[in-house]
């Protein structure tokens, strides 16, 4: 593990707002997602994640207004997602400002778009948003992980470390790979998936979903993440961008 591993705040945004829940569930409002992108800068993020998080349910496109916003205010890298259907809607995030941009109900549904996205702008625009939990209700994979749609809310049956590799080959330059069981609660990431997915694919690999101590992101990254998101723990105060740097080079782990 010799390139730095990046720590990035995740923006959940509802109709302008950042919102924050449990399992994808009972969002409580976290503030202004201009706000809070231009404070987590300031702190030394590496990168914001900005993610629309009803627009695939709502059967919208991205707020490009709070995006724009957004990208005016921020010296580091940007993705966006939610809601992004086809390459037009790429064109329009990046139009906006979006440096990378993520897909994941759509890409699930018709997975040519990862190549079309690639051939249209490069595969290092492109982040793949895998929404995994462990397999329930008599589903069953070969991994034990199934993939989810809108919002943690459907269960595909699909295999989410095998769709990982697939859509690495498809086009992917990032794998987002959060777990649905983890969200929010801040118990820690879901090393075991993350170990899972990583032992398969080479592209870079950013953790999601359960971060609760600066710990817990020194965990992901020994697991082999390249990179470690989270939300809550940075919304409400629990830790700063410098927490867990201080941390996570304490324990050797090489950060910017």
């Amino acid at each position: 593990m010799s390139v730095a591993v990046r720590v990035i705040p995740c923006l959940d945004v509802d109709a302008g707002r950042v919102v924050k829940g449990v399992k994808f569930e009972n969002l409580r409002d976290a503030g202004d997602p201009v706000e809070l992108a231009r404070r987590y800068d300031a702190e030394g993020a590496d990168e914001i994640t900005f993610l629309d998080v009803s627009a695939s349910t709502q059967d919208r496109a991205t707020t490009l207004d709070v995006v724009s916003r957004t990208a005016e205010e921020i010296f580091v890298p940007l993705t966006v997602g939610g809601g992004v259907r086809a390459v037009e809607d790429v064109d329009r995030l990046l139009r906006a400002g979006a440096d990378k941009v993520g897909v994941n109900t759509a890409a699930v549904a018709r997975p040519e778009l990862l190549s079309e996205v690639a051939e249209r702008f490069g595969r290092q625009v492109i982040v793949l948003s895998v929404d995994a939990r462990r397999c329930r209700d008599g589903a069953t994979t070969p991994s034990g992980y199934e993939v989810t749609t809108h919002g943690g809310r459907r269960g595909t049956g699909i295999d989410a470390v095998a769709w990982a590799v697939e859509a690495a080959e498809r086009g992917a330059g990032e794998i987002l790979l959060n777990s649905i069981d983890a969200d929010g609660t801040e118990d820690g990431y879901d090393l075991e998936m993350l170990t899972a997915v990583r032992a398969e694919m080479r592209v870079p690999l950013i953790a999601s979903g359960g971060a609760g101590t600066a710990a817990h992101f020194t965990e992901a990254a020994q697991a082999g993440a390249d990179a470690v998101l989270a939300a809550s723990v940075f919304h409400f105060g629990t830790l700063t961008v410098g927490d867990v740097k201080a941390e996570m080079r304490a324990a050797g782990v090489p950060v910017r």
